[in-house]
């Protein structure tokens, strides 16, 4: 591929008008190629969640472009963003947004329901999945027999099952102890380094950001430091 996978240049987010207007983001320019494992850090209201949101195609920018393998995202339409994000994108949460009353192989076979993937196909790839994150045996628990770290190995799965471009996760160790969201950690560096799957991770602790290979500081809606960057560049 020619270029950078994802490339923001100049992005601005406003909320609100007037008055009550709120400048989330104040000319991003970031560029990401494919492979590259890179954290997002900084203070609440820095502007990484609104920088997520627009990367997962779940908000565009008010100015300013974004471009995912030259496309320019912030020209398509609704349905052709939700489109790139179901083939492209991955997420996982915080919270692991598991459906309760449903199995962990179930859950992992979601997102394929909804690319219409047959039932025999869709059990096989969920089991190779879960087999993928270290869940041989736990197929057919649900969320509430799960501990933390095998929920989010589960949210991890289902986020994957698809074969990604990008997975951007949202403080995939927050609600973790130290010891699981270590491993937690491993887990994505692993899928990075053998799987080349693109990783984007906003997280508030920098001893989880030492596992990515890249580091964007934000404050106040800009960038204030970027390990990506040479001293040239900078």
């Amino acid at each position: 591929m020619n270029g950078p996978l994802i490339q923001l240049t100049g992005v601005t987010k406003t909320f609100g008008e007037g008055e009550a207007a709120f400048q989330a983001l104040r000319g991003i320019d970031l560029s990401v190629d494919e492979g590259e494992f890179l954290a997002i850090m900084g203070p609440s209201g820095s502007g990484k969640s609104t920088a997520m949101n627009i990367l997962g195609c779940l908000d565009v920018p008010t100015t300013g472009s974004y471009r995912f393998r030259g496309v320019a995202v912030d020209r398509l339409d609704r349905r052709q963003r939700a489109l790139l994000r179901r083939r492209h994108l991955g997420f996982v949460f915080q919270g692991y947004n598991l459906l309760p009353r449903t199995t962990a192989l179930e859950n992992v076979e979601l997102p394929l329901l909804y690319r219409g993937v047959a039932r025999a196909e869709r059990a096989a790839l969920a089991r190779a999945t879960l087999a993928q994150v270290g869940l041989t045996g736990w197929e057919h628990h649900t969320p509430a027999k799960l501990s933390g770290g095998q929920q989010q190995r589960v949210a991890i799965a289902r986020a994957i099952v698809t074969r990604p471009t990008v997975l951007l996760a949202d403080e995939p160790t927050g609600n973790l102890d130290s010891e699981k969201g270590q491993e937690i950690m491993a887990l994505l560096v692993a899928l990075n380094r053998d799987q080349g799957i693109t990783i984007l991770m906003v997280t508030h602790e920098p001893d989880m950001a030492a596992f990515a290979r890249r580091i964007v500081q934000f404050h106040d809606g800009r960038i204030r430091s970027d390990s990506g960057l040479t001293a040239s560049a900078a």
